[in-house]
């Protein structure tokens, strides 16, 4: 577990007609999105964090979509990186009739968290340490003018769609990472994109929970068989890598389930636990989160700081 994969950025074909388009390094913002190709119009899972990536994105496409133009969207998650490009696919010259899918969980989450919530975050001041892990993390992003993504049709729990003879079954297995996770599989194929619950030497972060739900999701993703398994950080992965991030959830579980017991408050903890051999994955002070997460699930009770604690407790581990 102590090297790194070398993948590059761009759009790579993994199976006939289906394409991840990968970000390295993997960290926060730093997503991936696929294509698939039907017979006269594409299917495109997920856009990126801001509307410059997703436009230089979408140029790289176009090759593809010039004659397959995009006409449904799917969305992973509601995190911003995985759907602030929606404008550029859902309306305007690039547009057209696009159908934009998610999960209703995602739906819901996509309002309450809008992108002028993010860009008021990066224009706020709070402590140089926050400041600084802050803009490290999204300073290389433009939230200013996205508009909040549309959604025109929402499911829960599993919808088949088909677009121009290829198909493929979106299935909710969230709350996980958030509140509405969908893997986009694609049967006939072999191919799973996994959104965010498949971060690959990177570390997962459990905004939602219960890690239950993440591990049985992981199970199912194991259980596809599947050729090709595009994560929604890092590189393209297979069963390993799946079963890692699993490992990882049940060392979190198990180690802030201990402290827990031992009465040690969620920061003490996450402070406390030694990664080991998860150490050197990209952005280990998600602990911070992944800890408080397992606090909640132990104790209803339990009463998480705001988002910014949370940042402040991963800026004071990244940078001891």
């Amino acid at each position: 577990m102590g090297t790194h994969s070398t993948y590059t950025r761009g759009l790579h074909e993994v199976a006939d007609g289906i394409f991840a388009y990968l970000q390295p390094d993997g960290g926060w913002g730093w997503s991936n999105a696929g294509l698939v190709r039907g017979d006269g119009s594409s299917l495109l899972v997920d856009t990126l964090f801001d509307l410059a990536l997703t436009a230089e994105m979408l140029e790289t496409m176009a090759p593809v979509t010039g004659t397959a133009p995009v006409s449904t969207l799917v969305n992973t998650h509601a995190n911003g990186d995985h759907c602030y490009g929606n404008q550029l696919v859902a309306g305007g010259e690039r547009g057209g009739s696009v159908e934009v899918i998610a999960s209703a969980a995602s739906a819901a989450e996509m309002e309450e968290l809008p992108p002028a919530a993010l860009a008021a975050m990066m224009r706020a001041e709070f402590d140089p340490l926050t400041d600084r892990y802050l803009d490290d993390a999204f300073g290389p992003f433009t939230f200013e003018g996205i508009e909040p993504p549309r959604i025109d049709r929402t499911f829960s729990d599993r919808l088949e769609v088909e677009v121009a003879g290829r198909r493929a079954e979106l299935l909710e297995v969230g709350p996980a990472h958030t509140a509405g996770d969908v893997l986009v599989h694609l049967p006939d194929d072999g191919v799973v994109f996994c959104g965010d619950i498949l971060f690959i030497e990177g570390t997962p972060i459990v905004w939602d929970g219960p890690i239950a739900n993440w591990l049985a999701a992981c199970d199912r993703i194991i259980d596809m068989g599947c050729d090709v398994i595009v994560p929604g950080h890092g590189p393209l992965t297979d069963a390993a890598g799946v079963e890692r991030v699993a490992d990882y959830l049940r060392f979190v579980t198990t180690e802030a389930t201990a402290r827990h017991a031992a009465g040690m408050s969620a920061a003490d903890a996450a402070r406390d636990i030694d990664l080991g051999a998860y150490s050197d994955w990209l952005d280990a002070e998600r602990i911070a989160i992944n800890v408080d997460t397992v606090y909640g699930e132990l104790d209803p009770g339990h009463t998480s700081p705001g988002v910014i604690d949370l940042f402040r407790q991963m800026a004071a581990l990244k940078y001891r």
